[in-house]
């Protein structure tokens, strides 16, 4: 099981970026010292401070020709990642 889904890359997230901050999408059951020791472990850092945030799935409904399709979206939880001055975490070095 891993801790780190995937990092989050939008703008308001970007922004963040700038400061110091790193969003990444994490496991639910994950609490703050094991995010603390995932992103340090894979990206090399030292890791502040921790904050998490649980979103909740949302009903969708699509109309088609034949029926309303109902459905959720999956809920996941997000943590935002403050790291030491002068580190930074480089999400595009392999692109």
């Amino acid at each position: 099981m891993s801790i780190l889904k995937k990092p989050i890359v939008t703008e308001k997230v970007s922004a963040l970026n700038e400061g110091g901050r790193y969003g990444f999408v994490v496991d639910k059951n994950a609490n703050k010292v094991e995010i603390k020791k995932a992103v340090e472990k894979a990206y090399g850092v030292t890791v502040e401070s921790v904050n998490t945030m649980v979103y909740a799935g949302k009903s969708k409904t699509k109309y088609t020709k034949s029926k309303v399709v109902t459905g959720r979206t999956s809920s996941f939880k997000k943590a935002i990642v403050k790291v030491a001055e002068g580190d930074i975490i480089d999400f595009y070095g392999g692109v």
